[in-house]
């Protein structure tokens, strides 16, 4: 929409303005998002009203000086760098109030990894004069706060050294939670389960692997296995394999058949865990598979059991 306003020819006593002369005599204003209405209603108030004739000239001056500051200080290259500048110092001010919450997290981080070593030094050195449900209680609290000393690159270097010693860390921590999951961890959970007690001080999945193949040479109660299908996971030294397929048998059985995540539910492990399982009892031959478009579902094996 568009607005044309036409002008009377100057007086010859007016004051010069920005331009000496002009071939037109109108003015054209183009709206390109409404507003066209509420504009020409106020201009044409204006317009009859004739305010600007019984402005005073000093007033009409001054409010004209100000609406030109206010353009110089609203429009052009000078405001665009200084709206800039002013978003950059907003900008470094936030990075430095997250900075300084970090810093405060970190400090207080030191101070839960102290107090956890006084906790621990505290059971060892009054055995005796603290009371068994006193010490399960300090050791919950030791496992919330999780591993008061982490293994790190910084202590034991970055060679076989810092492996050695992680994989005597992780024995230590992932014995109870291997008990409580019928002796055997995807490494998947194991990597969760470490970075989560360690807080701060993150694994990388590589230091995870490399720990975990000295496990068996440093003849600790665990064991990295890597089943035919590529999945790796992390087992007692204890865990019997002839039994658990024995189980997983006696299981399938019972229903008549059954698929990986059927399994998973009835037995309570992961999906991926269920599947290897089953995988190796038709290894062994206990077991037949039925590969078809509803998935794959395992059958106890007759051809053993039946002439």
């Amino acid at each position: 929409a568009k607005i044309v306003v036409h002008l009377h020819p100057a007086s010859s006593n007016k004051e010069p303005g920005p331009f000496q002369s002009s071939k037109y005599s109108y003015v054209k204003l183009s709206f390109k998002e409404h507003g066209q209405i509420e504009f020409y209603r106020r201009l044409s108030e204006e317009i009859t009203q004739r305010r600007w004739e019984s402005m005073p000239t000093g007033q009409a001056m001054q409010v004209n000086k100000d609406s030109q500051a206010g353009r110089i200080r609203a429009v052009g290259i000078v405001g665009i760098e200084r709206k800039l500048e002013e978003k950059r110092k907003e900008t470094d001010k936030n990075i430095s109030e997250a900075f300084e919450d970090l810093s405060k997290l970190m400090e207080k981080a030191k101070e839960m990894v102290e107090l956890s070593k006084s906790i621990a030094n505290k059971i060892k050195e009054k055995q005796g004069d603290i009371t068994e449900d006193e010490t399960i209680r300090f050791k919950s609290y030791l496992l919330s706060m999780g591993i008061a000393n982490p293994v790190t690159r910084e202590t034991y270097g970055s060679g076989t050294q810092y492996h050695m010693q992680l994989a005597k860390q992780l024995a230590g921590i992932l014995q109870t939670p291997l008990e409580e999951r019928g002796g055997i961890m995807s490494l998947t959970e194991v990597y969760c389960l470490v970075n989560r007690a360690r807080g701060l001080e993150l694994l990388s999945p590589e230091d995870l692997v490399n720990a975990c193949k000295m496990l068996e040479s440093l003849k600790l109660p665990l064991r990295l296995r890597i089943f035919d299908s590529g999945v790796m996971v992390i087992e007692l030294q204890s865990h019997n394999e002839e039994e658990m397929v024995a189980a997983a048998l006696e299981t399938v059985s019972e229903k008549g058949s059954l698929t990986a995540d059927e399994f998973a539910k009835l037995v309570g492990m992961s999906v991926l865990l269920a599947k290897e399982r089953l995988l190796l009892a038709e290894k062994m031959g206990h077991l037949c598979r039925d590969d078809s478009v509803e998935g794959l579902r395992f059958y106890p094996n007759l051809f053993l059991t039946q002439s």
